[in-house]
């Protein structure tokens, strides 16, 4: 899988980066990149359950290309829906449920979380990708 290049730049930004604190105030900058999802649409239907945080995301199709947004009240959280924004934006919904997150690893930012935090991003990515799926499923 071949990443867009915004996400190789903030793939490239993370990895010369070795102190875990000064990872975490990245992803506070990343947060407001997010498209964010505004907290009215909050609701039971897009919440991102297993998450620590309230968090959100909505998923839509846009010119037969799959994009989400999202909004959570963590700005960690925000910051790596911003980065799952640039993995996942502009693709066809196929490729979406293709993408491996690995793009986290590269970015050293797995070993930065706490697991519940990892197990929050796991359960966001996979809400994304079940998304994109049915898109798939309903076309």
């Amino acid at each position: 899988m071949t990443w867009p290049q915004a996400l190789l730049e903030a793939i490239e930004q993370f990895a010369d980066v070795f102190d875990p604190m000064e990872r975490y105030e990245m992803l506070f900058e990343w947060a407001s990149e997010v498209n964010e999802l505004p907290v009215e649409k909050w609701n039971d239907a897009n919440m991102i359950h297993g998450c620590q945080s309230d968090a959100h995301v909505e998923c839509y199709l846009q010119d037969e290309l799959f994009y989400m947004r999202g909004g959570a009240d963590a700005q960690i959280v925000q910051g790596l829906m911003a980065i799952t924004c640039l993995a996942v934006n502009g693709r066809p919904p196929e490729e979406v449920v293709e993408i491996e997150p690995t793009f986290v690893d590269e970015m050293g930012i797995t070993a930065s979380l706490t697991p519940s935090r990892s197990n929050g991003f796991l359960n966001m990515f996979k809400r994304v990708q079940d998304e994109a799926r049915l898109m798939v499923e309903g076309s």
